[in-house]
């Protein structure tokens, strides 16, 4: 891997995502100059997935349905929210496609607290719902709920980094097949 360069396209124009996807290829191809932007893109699904397949979905969609094909990687990073014993967890799903490989990589799970599981239930998207809960405007472009409920222990942007990083296996791995 020499000092090429790689451009990668993620289905938002969210700079959390784009931080993160930076960062993500940034350590995996560390010798190469990397060049990211975002393209507003629709995920198809729910404005809230409340599944873990729905959420992959619209993960799917965003990378899929970006329309500048001239880039090398395309990424789709959808935030989805599903219920475990009547609690309810956020996470997100990543997908990563080239013209020859899909990756899929998926961020842990935290427990949401009733006070937004009872919005989220009435309709409400998580980062509204944490903007009501917590009296803040636009948190899901910011610290997220991820960020909100560690106290800042835990970065939105790490936090999606990893899930990108994991969705890189099948491009670090090229002689495996997936």
């Amino acid at each position: 891997m020499g000092a090429n360069k790689l451009t990668v396209l993620v289905g938002s124009k969210n700079p959390t995502k784009i931080n993160a996807v930076y960062k993500a290829f940034s350590v995996v191809f560390p010798k190469s100059k990397i060049v990211v932007s975002g393209e507003k893109t629709p995920s198809l699904v729910s404005n809230q997935p409340m599944s873990c397949v729905e959420t992959k979905k619209g993960a799917t969609n965003r990378a899929k349905n970006i329309t500048n094909k001239s880039a090398d990687y395309h990424i789709g990073i959808e935030g989805g929210c599903s219920y475990e014993d009547g609690v309810l967890f956020a996470f997100a799903w990543v997908v990563t496609l080239s013209k020859k490989r899909k990756g899929l990589g998926k961020t842990s799970l935290f427990q949401l607290p009733k006070e937004i599981q009872k919005l989220i239930e009435q309709g409400v998207e998580l980062g509204e719902a944490d903007d009501l809960v917590f009296n803040r405007k636009n948190s899901k472009q910011k610290d997220g709920a991820v960020g909100i409920l560690t106290g800042g222990l835990v970065d939105r942007s790490k936090y999606y980094k990893e899930a990108v990083v994991m969705s890189l296996i099948p491009f670090i791995n090229k002689k495996l097949t997936f």
